[in-house]
């Protein structure tokens, strides 16, 4: 048996450069012939006046893509590469301005680049309602909205712009909430004071008891500020996402120190105009109902008798009427089918007022 590779078979290093480098050409003539047709793309919706944003047929173009590749490129590289791909068709088409609460370097920020790529045309907005009205009144064509923690519930405040604001969901967006501490000091025991937003602290304390005991912790109004605010200072830390620390140039102490680690937080992309994709697999309303005895029993029941299921359901004080309760529900149907006309009306008819946020793809590589 040998005990050493053979490498007379290996070309040299120079050869295998000239390689990538031939491949790479091949690459670029590629990616070009491929915008070329994009532009295409981008002038046949322009004459039809169609979205340039198709979350549908975005989720298939990266099912159809990982499905063929025979590897070794990894499933999620490629996933990746062809989002950001996505991203500058999406921008030669036609640049769409996408709001966000920011500012730059929040959880919703990380979420707009994961789902939108880094060609996307990113605004940040100082709170939700900025966002809802730069959707519905201001020309933003996207919006990137937290919509529910796993661990934390819904954000109330975004059901409530619902009832204020018209727009509708055109996607939604799974992303891993995980935290990190993140400083300019190179070692854990150096740091004398962590700030971070109140949430993080609170998914992050028992780490921070038992690893930085004595050290205090400063609540501030995003992780993003957070992070500004410890770039600047010695002996401090911030409890936020690990990318915060290329973006200022800081050492990550310590990854993944969420006390429950699947931790996972549900984005809406929210438009002007509702889809007019072909394939949605999703539905949300909004609805309010007379006050009678069985009112919201009657409109379960209609549901569960088309076999339609029902995963969130969620009661919100109605704003300006005491005692009176709006209902946010997600279907996993497409209610705007013609199937679902009939059934669609019978609920009208049961509620007192009834809106369609959305109809829209579910993420698949959700948790």
């Amino acid at each position: 048996m040998k005990d050493t590779i053979d490498t007379d078979d290996t070309p040299d290093l120079g050869e295998l450069r000239d390689r990538i480098d031939r491949i790479d050409r091949q690459i670029v003539d590629l990616l070009n012939r491929r915008a070329e047709v994009s532009l295409g793309v981008g002038r046949y919706k322009a004459a039809r006046h169609e979205p340039i944003y198709m979350p549908f047929r975005e989720q298939e173009v990266l099912n159809k893509i990982a499905q063929s590749s025979p590897g070794p490129l990894p499933d999620k590289h490629l996933r990746t590469i062809y989002r950001e791909i996505m991203s500058s068709s999406r921008h030669l088409q036609r640049p769409e301005r996408v709001v966000y609460l920011g500012p730059e370097g929040t959880f919703s920020y990380f979420a707009a680049i994961e789902h939108m790529g880094s060609a996307a045309d990113l605004t940040p907005k100082n709170n939700f309602e900025e966002i809802f009205r730069a959707v519905a009144e201001e020309g933003a064509e996207l919006g990137v909205i937290p919509l529910e923690n796993s661990i934390e519930g819904t954000v109330g405040q975004v059901v409530d712009l619902f009832m204020k604001y018209t727009v509708h969901i055109q996607a939604e967006v799974f992303s891993r909430i995980s935290h990190c501490l993140i400083s300019n000091a190179a070692h854990i025991e150096d740091v004398e004071v962590v700030y971070s937003h109140p949430q993080p602290l609170g998914q992050c304390r028992d780490w921070l008891r038992n690893n930085l005991r004595d050290v205090p912790t400063i609540p501030m109004e995003s992780t993003a500020e957070a992070a500004k605010t410890v770039a600047d200072k010695k002996a401090t830390a911030v409890v936020g996402h690990a990318k915060l620390a290329d973006m200022h140039g800081m050492n990550v102490l310590a990854q993944s120190i969420e006390d429950i680690p699947d931790n996972w937080t549900r984005f809406l992309i929210i438009g002007a105009s509702p889809s007019r994709e072909n394939k949605r697999d999703k539905t949300t309303l909004l609805f309010t109902l007379p006050d009678k005895p069985g009112a919201l029993a009657r409109v379960l029941t209609t549901i569960a008798h088309q076999s339609i299921n029902m995963t969130k359901l969620e009661s919100r004080p109605f704003r300006g009427e005491k005692w009176k309760y709006v209902f946010f529900t997600d279907l996993e149907c497409d209610l705007s089918k013609a199937k679902y006309e009939e059934v669609l009306e019978d609920i009208r008819q049961q509620c007192h007022t009834l809106r369609v946020l959305g109809t829209y793809p579910t993420q698949e590589e959700r948790p």
